[in-house]
């Protein structure tokens, strides 16, 4: 759980995940999150599960790269970001991407720009499990 950026089949915790940005500093004044969380419902159709897959490595080193350029930008004091891969039930969280500032705006500002940046660069797809079969979804802000 130590690592900022991780890809993993688990479930993470939101609680242990702020903690880990708590911790870093005594400077932290707003953490800014965003919870990625899988729908039921999609396009018109149920949705049953998603199906996340990567170029595992290549993904890591995007994330790890959009981190250390959002601390830079922001002026972040932490940031965290962690992806599930797998198959992942409807309800059940997807990516948490947490970004720790002395102030609100930047948090906020850098928590924003972390997710639509992952969404734009990361080689991560996704594969939504219908009753009526499996369709893969082409990229979206």
């Amino acid at each position: 759980m130590s690592d900022a950026v991780r890809l993993q089949l688990e479930d993470f915790s939101l609680d242990a995940e702020i903690s880990a940005l708590r911790a870093t500093s005594k400077r932290v004044g707003g953490i800014a999150v965003f919870l990625g969380c899988a729908r039921d419902f999609s396009e018109g159709r149920e949705v049953a599960q998603i199906g996340f897959d990567a170029y595992e490595a290549m993904a890591l080193a995007e994330l790890q790269n959009l981190r250390a350029e959002a601390v830079s930008r922001f002026t972040l004091i932490d940031a965290r970001i962690v992806h599930r891969l797998g198959v992942v039930e409807a309800g059940e969280n997807i990516v948490l991407v947490a970004a720790a500032a002395e102030h609100r705006a930047p948090a906020l500002e850098a928590c924003r720009w972390l997710i639509d940046e992952l969404k734009a660069r990361a080689p991560i797809w996704k594969k939504e499990i219908t009753p009526a079969g499996d369709a893969w979804v082409t990229p979206h802000p």
